[in-house]
């Protein structure tokens, strides 16, 4: 072999080598945050400050429309706005962000932890992640897509790790979300604030059916009667209850607009459990009676109590229906038809996932309607 030859094989191997320890001590989420070399600037712009009683934490998963609007509609949230966090350089724009400016796409949140503890917020966060992606979620890349639970108290940082080891339980690959403190945090120009209120069709790569369950239980919150047993009375929702509804939820209830077919929450869900009205709380339908009709929408044979039920005419659209209402609410539920099973009364109450809440089985006895479980023979 000539010294040539020779001279360039070494420098493969060097060069192969080189590569192979720079793949092996690169971070896996590669950001400033994690890097022991990088001095971050140590500054907070923010609108919303926490005050007595409440806490904070920012969260980084994924495009922060998406993160904001979920943490929004979780229950003892008190407010959200989405920022730049824990980047090497001050006052980025969202131009040098998506140019790698280093800065995470991050919510800051501040809740109310004597509702939602802060082990809890973690796991609905946790649910609208894919925590072993590598700076990115759902169609976006780039560093500033990181996971990332960036905490302003010390005292946070515990549980946070202990959550996170948690979570590597339930996966084989490693679980790459960063736990640091908040180093600095830049409020985002006012066009990304709650930019899926501002633009519903907007791109979101949560789960919309996640986000909504979410709001089911933040609007759940509210109820000012918490009793659900068989002899309980129930009313019309509170102006604070729809408040909390989403959108597609109050225009399904109070304006009987129609959700899609096949994209909404309970059309392929037939666990065990009551479904109850989505503006008071008042059980409506039981899983017994639920059936795939194919329509798009969930579909049951029988209510649990007809009597709790409104049916009049419907000649919308250039159609005669029969519109199906909850008595107590008056809320719009869905339509009735009589092409539903034979041997189980023939009728199909076609029913928006949007105007109801389902409550599990096993929750049942948890959220105050223990009364109902004898709906269930085992």
């Amino acid at each position: 072999m000539s010294r040539g030859k020779i001279f360039m094989s070494v420098v493969a191997v060097v060069v192969a080598v080189a590569i192979g320890a720079y793949l092996t001590l690169t971070p896996k989420n590669i950001s400033a945050s994690n890097s022991p070399n990088v001095s971050l600037p140590e500054e907070i712009i923010q609108q919303n400050q926490k005050t007595e009683g409440l806490a904070e934490i920012y969260l980084a998963g994924g495009c922060f429309w998406g993160t904001e609007f979920l943490m929004m509609n979780v229950p003892g949230v008190e407010s959200v706005e989405v920022g730049y966090s824990n980047g090497p350089t001050r006052n980025p724009t969202y131009k040098d962000v998506c140019n790698d400016s280093g800065h995470a796409e991050s919510a800051h949140v501040i809740y109310n932890p004597d509702v939602v503890p802060l082990t809890k917020l973690l796991e609905v966060y946790y649910m609208s992640i894919d925590p072993t992606l590598t700076n990115r979620q759902g169609n976006d890349r780039g560093i500033q897509y990181r996971t990332g639970v960036y905490y302003s108290d010390p005292a946070d940082e515990p549980a946070i790790k202990k959550s996170l080891k948690d979570l590597q339980n339930d996966f084989i690959d490693e679980v790459v979300v960063e736990c640091a403190p908040i180093k600095n945090f830049y409020r985002a120009e006012e066009e990304h604030q709650q930019y899926l209120i501002k633009h519903p069709n907007g791109y979101c790569h949560i789960s919309r059916s996640f986000i909504n369950e979410q709001a089911k239980a933040k609007a759940a919150e509210q109820f000012p009667n918490k009793n659900f047993s068989r002899d309980a009375t129930y009313d019309k929702p509170t102006k604070e209850v729809l408040a909390n509804l989403s959108d597609m939820q109050r225009a399904v209830t109070q304006e009987a607009e129609t959700e899609p077919p096949f994209k909404n929450e309970y059309e392929e869900v037939f666990r065990d459990g009551i479904y109850v009205d989505v503006t008071n709380g008042q059980p409506l339908f039981a899983s017994a009676d639920k059936f795939d009709s194919g329509c798009g929408w969930p579909a049951f044979s029988k209510p649990i109590d007809k009597a709790n039920l409104v049916e009049r005419k419907d000649y919308t659209f250039g159609m005669e229906r029969i519109e199906v209402r909850a008595k107590a609410s008056d809320s719009h539920l869905g339509h009735v038809f009589d092409d539903g099973p034979k041997d189980k009364g023939g009728l199909r109450y076609c029913i928006n996932s949007a105007s109801l809440r389902f409550i599990p089985r096993e929750q049942m006895q948890e959220e105050g309607y223990g009364d109902w479980l004898n709906l269930f023979k085992d």
